[in-house]
């Protein structure tokens, strides 16, 4: 497969030679070697990074590894560190495997990445930061890894445009509020759940959509990490108070609010952390379908969505 953006990043002075998947990742874990050497800053519309735990440092260390690897075209390091799960979400929306990724080895082409932060979910971390495309437009990334068998291996790369100096805020709301029956994904979702674990996981998504098509900013925070934020093509990141200002003025102006509907889920879930991958798109067809990275974690019993992504399929 020949993946997009490819050619624009490596080739002849025409881009007429194609580049693949792991290019849009490299273009970050190059520049992880100045977060392993010291102290980050993480400003975008993220709270301020804390200092790196000592329980970090592994998940760096495999992030940095796999950087390595893909710049040295390595497929067999690379393949070490790449869960049998693993996917790659483009910027542009586009679904690569693992298969694909590694095929693509051959043609990338490093760049430095500008920031980046860890958060560790038990079995699941992330790394997330920012860096500029190929267009000069910042790109927010997201990559989950996880431990397998004593070793930290990648489960999932996002990449999501957003716009750096956009306001958070929403649309104003219609002046003739319509109606909106939610019963995907409220009611049901086309995914087989296959633990209790994982049935959790659904129940408590369910209920965060729930919320939100009813205006109930208090039932939606009860199931949001205080860290969270969440990041569209297109829009500035919303932190978690600004979501729960946001359905409150829904609420005071009566706005009736659709959720995406699922098309396709894949869930893991790995002790208090979990990954949710799903294509997702508005029900009215007012938008371009997306796709949907969510991070969850379990605390005092709970789970909580820490992060979420919506990527628009180009």
């Amino acid at each position: 497969m020949v993946l997009p953006e490819a050619t624009k990043r490596v080739g002849s002075a025409t881009g007429s030679t194609p580049m693949g998947a792991a290019s849009r990742a490299a273009v970050r874990w190059s520049g992880l070697v100045v977060i392993v050497a010291g102290a980050l800053a993480f400003a975008f519309a993220l709270p301020k990074a804390q200092p790196i735990a000592i329980d970090d440092a592994p998940v760096l260390a495999a992030d940095k590894a796999l950087g390595d690897a893909v710049s040295g075209g390595d497929k067999a390091a690379v393949r070490r560190l790449l869960a049998l799960q693993f996917s790659f979400v483009d910027a542009d929306g586009k679904t690569h495997t693992r298969k694909d990724f590694l095929g693509d080895l051959k043609n990338v082409a490093a760049a430095s990445a500008s920031d980046g932060n860890v958060r560790s979910y038990g079995l699941i971390a992330t790394v997330t930061g920012r860096h500029k495309s190929v267009h000069d437009a910042d790109v927010f990334f997201l990559d989950v890894w996880v431990k397998q068998k004593g070793a930290w291996r990648a489960l999932l790369i996002q990449d999501v445009p957003i716009a750096a100096d956009a306001v958070a805020a929403v649309p104003a709301p219609p002046t003739t509020p319509q109606f909106h029956e939610c019963k995907n994904p409220c009611q049901t979702i086309p995914y087989r759940v296959r633990s209790p674990a994982e049935q959790d996981v659904v129940n408590v998504f369910q209920a965060t959509m729930k919320a939100v098509v009813a205006d109930d900013a208090g039932k939606w925070g009860k199931y949001v990490a205080d860290e969270f934020v969440v990041y569209a093509t297109g829009r500035a990141p919303v932190t978690r108070s600004e979501r729960i200002a946001t359905i409150e003025r829904q609420k005071e102006n009566d706005t009736a609010v659709a959720v995406g509907e699922v098309q396709t889920m894949r869930l893991s879930v790995y002790s208090d952390g979990a990954l949710m991958i799903a294509s997702e798109a508005p029900p009215d067809g007012s938008g371009p379908p997306y796709r949907a990275a969510r991070v969850w974690v379990r605390r005092n019993g709970q789970w909580l969505m820490a992060i979420s992504l919506h990527t628009e399929v180009k």
